[in-house]
């Protein structure tokens, strides 16, 4: 059974979306992105993204998920767009309040080959052509990231700080998404069974994105 709340450290395009079906089919709350209407009757949270709510509890009041606390997980958590680029998967300081709160949480991250990731992060609506090379991200600063090559070595850095960070910690699983056990290793990871695991949003665009 499902002791404390699970957190993805993955990176866009690389099987959040995935891991969140998984979970929901398992009978988990999925926070992923954006909280939609359909999942919390509080008006105050209907819509928003994840990232602001995450940081703002952080900076006001220590726990990054004070107003998440109905959700059993968080698949994915950045943000960046037109108007904002926060990214709480590359934020040891917010990353260890979570841990701090939620002394039972379970942090997983997503593996995928990084050209690949790269390559799909190209393809994805603006996310590589227009909005990752025109904000501040960690590790990623403006003008970077528009070159597949600038992407792949983000992405590559990206795991080696989780790794980094989390190595040797019982509260911490690295899964290759290709990796045919993968349902079977997170699963057992979190004590629970994953009835459902294969593909989703492989490159179809999600319109609300470029709100």
């Amino acid at each position: 059974m499902l002791k404390g709340p699970v957190i993805s450290l993955s990176l866009p395009k690389s099987g959040t979306t995935t891991l969140a079906h998984a979970l929901r089919a398992a009978g988990l709350k999925v926070a992923d992105w954006r909280i939609r209407p359909q999942q919390t009757d509080d008006p105050s949270l209907q819509g928003h993204l994840i990232a602001p709510l995450l940081y703002e509890d952080y900076f006001e009041h220590g726990d990054p998920l004070r107003r998440l606390r109905g959700f059993d997980a968080v698949t994915e958590m950045n943000a960046v767009n037109n108007q904002l680029s926060l990214w709480p998967q590359c934020d040891a300081g917010l990353l260890m309040a979570i841990e701090k709160h939620y002394p039972e949480v379970k942090f997983v991250l997503s593996v995928r080959d990084p050209g690949k990731v790269a390559q799909s992060m190209m393809g994805w609506n603006t996310l590589g052509s227009k909005r990752l090379p025109e904000n501040d991200v960690p590790g990623l600063p403006r003008p970077y990231g528009a070159d597949v090559r600038h992407l792949k070595r983000w992405i590559e850095c990206h795991y080696a700080f989780c790794v980094r960070v989390f190595r040797g910690r019982p509260n911490f699983l690295a899964y290759r998404l290709e990796d045919p056990e993968a349902p079977q290793k997170i699963g057992r990871f979190l004590g629970i069974d994953l009835p459902w695991w294969g593909k989703v949003n492989t490159n179809t665009k999600r319109a609300d994105e470029e709100a």
